[in-house]
């Protein structure tokens, strides 16, 4: 369930970051307070270029013009 939630807000982060272009550092303290928020313990928030994205399920932000991705990956123990 705690996924569910978590994919819905970085989708809704995701379609805000596109109708405002952000710097990728501003975009990627906003979606860590929201992941935290929901107690997410261990994951891995990384800026990337749009040609590092393998998969696009991952990716929970868009930013500096649309040039670049935060892409999430939670880290299970």
């Amino acid at each position: 369930m705690k996924r569910i939630a978590l994919a819905v807000i970085c989708c809704a982060l995701a379609s805000s970051a596109l109708a405002a272009a952000k710097s990728c550092e501003e975009l990627k303290v906003e979606i860590e307070a929201k992941i935290q928020a929901n107690n997410v313990s261990s994951y891995t928030l990384e800026i990337v270029t749009n040609d590092e994205v393998h998969d696009q399920n991952m990716v929970v932000g868009t930013c500096d013009g649309g040039t670049k991705k935060i892409i999430y990956q939670k880290n299970d123990r």
